[in-house]
């Protein structure tokens, strides 16, 4: 079956669901230009969850993607908290923050009973997840109201894994992806490969229409994937710079600098390794940090420091998700940049 029949959309593009650099808006252009629009909700309380597919719902009639995480909160660990933010201590000091102010918080919710209820009212087409999937009765919940269930896979044996569990689609995320890898079956990063090495490999595992993501960022790189057999795309970096998308005035300087052509898969920013321009925290701290707490548990010491450091216009301590190939952000409608990726097809 073709991705456009499956998920009920005119183009085999999927925007990619990007928490904090987005809301509803985005979706909307990218659902109204024919592919499908997406809602990061891992961010969102149910009340936001509501209230931005509520504004989907009035934008388009079209189907749309709302995103969650499936991790499992871990518990909380006084002894690492304690040992990170002893190692951000000196940041604290410089900025002028006392460490004994900062609260603790979970900063990115699993999906949950509670987001479920919210999304009964909507049924919408799609949900898809990262992180694998959540347990099987919430799983139920979701394929009674018929939407269609997606889900990242970093490797084969994700991918596979995520057949058996009766998903309608794979995303096959490389490594060149913005944002959180969604590994769940290991944390060995060097089981992370490129999109196009990890796409036809998938591809030749499972019966289930595979969708291509990660440095994809023009309609060159959307041939080039559905030649090695995608049944569509998913495009995030591409889209920060356009007028809908929330990016920051920081971030969108970072996209637009030499700066961005450096990334780094970091956990110092969550406590799970995400892809970002490399900055000042990166540097000094990580990539990969040893003492950074659990995801996302390592949020918390983080945020004042980007609170400070944003208010007096640095991006040194924020995280800055981007993928590996920034070439294709333009300044132009969602709309737009939808049409001109699958240009070549």
């Amino acid at each position: 079956m073709l991705l456009q029949q499956l998920l009920g959309i005119e183009l085999p593009l999927i925007q990619a669901p990007m928490a904090g650099v987005q809301g509803s808006a985005l979706a909307v252009a990218v659902s109204n230009a024919g592919g499908l629009g997406s809602l990061p909700c891992a961010m969102l309380a149910p009340g936001g969850i509501r209230d931005e597919a509520a504004a989907i719902k009035a934008g388009t009639r079209r189907p749309f993607n709302v995103n969650f995480f499936c991790h499992k909160p871990p518990a909380p660990d006084a002894g690492r908290e304690a040992a990170w933010r002893g190692a951000l201590a000196p940041y604290y000091a410089e900025l002028g923050i006392d460490p004994a102010s900062i609260q603790a918080g979970p900063g990115r919710a699993p999906f949950s009973h509670d987001a479920a209820d919210v999304l009964q009212e909507f049924a919408p087409a799609v949900v898809s997840f990262h992180f694998g999937l959540p347990a099987p009765e919430l799983l139920a919940r979701v394929r009674s109201w018929g939407s269609k269930i997606l889900s990242s896979a970093t490797t084969v044996e994700e991918a596979r894994w995520l057949e058996a569990q009766g998903v309608d689609a794979i995303i096959a995320q490389g490594v060149e992806a913005g944002g959180h890898r969604g590994m769940f079956l290991t944390g060995d990063l060097s089981t992370q490969v490129g999109t196009f090495a990890l796409l036809p490999q998938i591809v030749r595992q499972v019966k289930l229409p595979v969708i291509a993501a990660g440095g994809v960022a023009d309609a060159r790189g959307v041939a080039a994937a559905m030649a090695l057999g995608a049944a569509g795309v998913q495009v995030g970096t591409a889209y920060l710079l356009c007028p809908e998308a929330t990016t920051s005035a920081l971030h969108r300087a970072a996209l637009k600098s030499e700066a961005a052509r450096h990334t780094a898969l970091t956990n110092v920013f969550t406590g799970r390794p995400a892809r970002g321009i490399l900055n000042r925290l990166i540097k000094e701290r990580g990539p990969i940090s040893d003492v950074a707490p659990a995801f996302p548990l390592a949020t918390a010491a983080i945020a004042p420091l980007r609170a400070k450091a944003e208010s007096r216009g640095s991006g040194d301590f924020s995280p800055l998700w981007a993928g590996q190939n920034v070439s294709g952000c333009k300044e132009i409608p969602a709309a737009a940049l939808t049409r001109e990726l699958v240009a070549g097809l």
